[in-house]
């Protein structure tokens, strides 16, 4: 295959209304990364749309179509007795799978085609893929200006104080307005600044995810299942020794290992309800990674699902991840929902696939764009986790920190 047959694959594969890719970037990752895996289908296609019809996802052969899509973090409404009253920019479906008619996947240097695939290899060579274009988003707005954010900071902390939560991951939208952009472009200068183990690229309809994240949701191997959360993060050294230097000080930050172990114990008590009794495990704890301009401080949770447990039981007792909402996780949505001023749609919420023989794998949507085409509305999210320690400007700090590589893509500068 030519050097660029996935930028040629993409591009052909974007022009479907239902588009998901997969893309490890040739990363190590305990568990393994994502699957290498293009798959799409027409507007009509097969797809399930909620969590009632995921647990009635009946298994099929090996050599069938594998599902693709989403869940969006609004899927918390179905979970629990929860709501949301903010701006909306969007408008995902909460939850969308849908059966690709045509698949690839990349195994090492082979390429396998599934489905129907007469023509559709000259149709992606005939694909015209040339020098990369710059886009350039000159100005992205805070729907959340510094002052409110910090504000809700000290707020959160109050609310620590009285025992209403320990944690709270807080996020705030950056956005802007009538763009015109190349979808499947942004995306691969998204990969060259900040390649991750769980990026992805979404397409419904007139929607695009542009996604570079590094953190894994669930996966399921057989009848184990894996969660890897993120919590603590600092950047990267600009020499080996600083760099160095950066991750030593990562690893004995007591205030990100304390948010890394609140999330740990809520996901062992979340895999618990699924569980065979006495097999969740922390094989890895405060795990510390590279990635291009952050060190993260990720834990390993593993449990054996009992036999009789479906998709949509696991999303149940364990969607949204605590990693992205804090604990108790309900009182932590419910203030989440008070202080931040966007609904947060498909940011925090989760992309992947499913397997033919009902194993899977889900990201969790963080470092990602959000665009709709048909209106030209272009966002990005976000955020931190909030215990009482917080400094509030120091929070801040690290919600731009993540937002480098989309900043550093988009050409942009954050106005007031």
């Amino acid at each position: 295959m030519p050097a660029d047959f996935k930028q040629r694959a993409l591009q052909w594969g974007a022009a479907f209304p239902h588009c998901a890719y997969f893309k490890p970037n040739g990363l190590d990752y305990p568990h393994g990364p994502f699957a290498h895996l293009l798959a799409v289908a027409p507007a009509d296609c097969a797809s399930l749309g909620s969590l009632q019809e995921l647990g009635k996802l009946e298994l099929s052969a090996l050599n069938a179509a594998p599902r693709c899509g989403f869940v969006t973090y609004d899927v918390k409404n179905d979970i629990e007795a929860l709501s949301s009253q903010n701006f909306a920019g969007f408008g995902w479906p909460q939850l969308h799978f849908f059966t690709p008619t045509t698949w690839l996947y990349w195994r090492d240097e082979v390429v396998e085609l599934h489905g129907e695939t007469e023509g559709v290899l000259a149709q992606i060579m005939a694909q015209p893929v040339g020098p990369s274009l710059r886009t350039v988003v000159p100005v992205v707005r805070p729907r959340l200006p510094k002052e409110d954010y910090l504000r809700a900071v000290t707020a959160v902390r109050e609310n620590i104080l009285n025992g209403e939560v320990y944690e709270l991951n807080l996020c705030q939208e950056f956005y802007a307005e009538a763009i015109d952009l190349d979808p499947t472009n942004v995306f691969w200068q998204l990969m060259e600044a900040s390649p991750a183990p769980f990026a992805g690229f979404l397409r419904w309809h007139d929607h695009f995810l542009l996604c570079a994240s590094p953190e894994r949701f669930l996966s399921r191997q057989g009848t184990r299942i894996v969660s890897q959360p993120i919590k603590g993060t600092i950047r990267r050294g600009a020499t080996p020794a600083e760099d160095e230097q950066q991750r030593e000080a990562l690893r004995h930050d007591e205030k990100e290992r304390a948010e890394n172990l609140m999330i740990v114990d809520l996901v062992r008590n979340d895999l618990a309800r699924v569980a065979e009794t006495g097999t969740v495990r922390v094989p890895e704890l405060f795990g510390l990674y590279p990635f291009r301009h952050l060190w993260q401080m990720i834990s390993t949770v593993t449990a054996d699902l009992r036999s009789d447990v479906r998709l949509e039981e696991i999303l149940r007792a364990t969607f949204p991840m605590g990693s992205m909402t804090g604990a108790p996780k309900i009182r932590a949505m419910q203030l989440i929902e008070q202080y931040e001023n966007s609904q947060r749609g498909l940011y925090s919420g989760s992309m992947g696939y499913i397997g033919p023989n009902g194993e899977f794998d889900l990201n969790v949507v963080i470092r990602s764009l959000q665009y709709r085409r048909d209106t030209g509305y272009l966002s990005f999210q976000v955020g931190s986790a909030i215990t009482f320690d917080s400094d509030p400007e120091r929070e801040y700090d690290e919600c731009l920190l993540k937002a480098k590589a989309l900043l550093q893509v988009l050409g942009a500068m954050i106005s007031e």
